[in-house]
């Protein structure tokens, strides 16, 4: 049996993951089952900090870990908040960070509001053999939140197609465009014939 070390005690994204790598692994545990504590994240990448997590759990126990880092990038904002998406205001809870991102946009047209989730995974085998894939998920920033679903910056990330923010749409529906689905399946697409 094949065992994956996921990089998270987040439920949710544990059955995310489980269901799209089910066929190259059949159990996923979390940090969380050793007893491991995330390692701190200062790489100036979301590559860089997910990969400090994978070698990390790799490292401690032996297993195959998979870790990820995402954010959200907003082009006027040169990127911000980036790799500082989860610490982008004073207190880092979700209201205060998607009203500091709001706020920074004040004035600013809808069309120049372009921004993008990115996830970047880190796949770190014991021997030392790395896989990184890449997910994005391309949108903009409203001028004020809307939804109750999701979390994060979601009541502000705008979906032209859906003509409705990441907040408003089901789970179903956002896990279904996700930009850590697309990156799981990017990895997915890798470790094919393996």
């Amino acid at each position: 049996m094949t065992k994956l070390l996921l990089a998270t005690g987040n439920y949710k994204k544990i059955e995310e993951i489980s269901n799209i790598l089910g066929e190259k692994f059949q159990e996923f545990l979390s940090f969380a089952d050793y007893g491991l504590v995330s390692p701190s994240e200062d790489a100036d990448t979301f590559a860089g900090n997910a990969l400090i997590k994978a070698r990390y759990g790799s490292q401690k126990t032996g297993l195959p870990t998979l870790a990820d880092d995402s954010g959200l990038c907003v082009k006027f904002l040169d990127g911000e908040p980036g790799i500082h998406s989860a610490r982008y205001s004073e207190t880092g809870d979700d209201i205060s960070n998607y009203k500091k991102l709001l706020e920074n946009l004040k004035g600013v047209s809808n069309e120049k509001r372009y921004a993008y989730f990115h996830t970047s995974i880190a796949l770190v085998y014991p021997s030392g053999r790395t896989v990184i894939a890449h997910g994005k998920l391309e949108g903009y920033i409203t001028s004020s939140p809307k939804g109750n679903n999701g979390f994060g910056y979601d009541p502000v990330f705008y979906l032209p197609e859906f003509k409705k923010t990441l907040a408003e749409l089901d789970p179903i529906e956002k896990n279904a465009i996700s930009h850590r689905r697309k990156a799981l399946e990017n990895l997915q697409t890798q470790l094919k014939g393996e």
